[in-house]
């Protein structure tokens, strides 16, 4: 049997800013935690793809799709560990599985979609090799 790899982990710890008028974490920033662990995770996944490089302008990969299942409320000062893995990996784009978890609890879980995106053409790009292979790697 081969190992899974394990999750990346990215952590966040809720400030006040981030409540709702219920005074618990917002639906919004729960995206927003996920926007932060992806791009950890694909810097340290591809540390040469680096969308802030000006030559990066013809190719990128672009956030197309979420979805989130809410598990449980998170609460000001809790810290949430966001686990990011890899899951179906095709010829344009791969998907970003998470987990939102405090302590043991789970908060939220859901995926995302990102697609290779030449910015010239203006349309889905394959994935460059270097990429995929990074990305199929953490998937096995």
């Amino acid at each position: 049997m081969a190992a899974v790899p394990a999750p990346f982990v990215h952590v966040e710890r809720v400030r006040f800013g981030d409540l709702d008028a219920m005074r618990h974490l917002n639906n919004v920033v729960f995206l927003r935690y996920f926007e932060t662990a992806r791009i950890a995770f694909l810097r340290d996944l591809v540390p040469a793809h680096d969308p802030s490089n000006p030559e990066a302008d013809t190719y990128g990969v672009i956030f197309a799709e979420c979805h989130i299942s809410y598990r449980s409320p998170v609460h000001f000062d809790e810290e949430v560990r966001i686990e990011c893995t890899i899951g179906e990996v095709r010829r344009s784009a791969f998907q970003i599985v998470f987990a939102m978890k405090v302590g043991d609890r789970l908060a939220a879980e859901g995926h995302g979609w990102l697609v290779g995106f030449d910015y010239t053409k203006q349309s889905s790009a394959p994935l460059p090799d270097a990429m995929r292979e990074a990305i199929e790697a953490a998937a096995a």
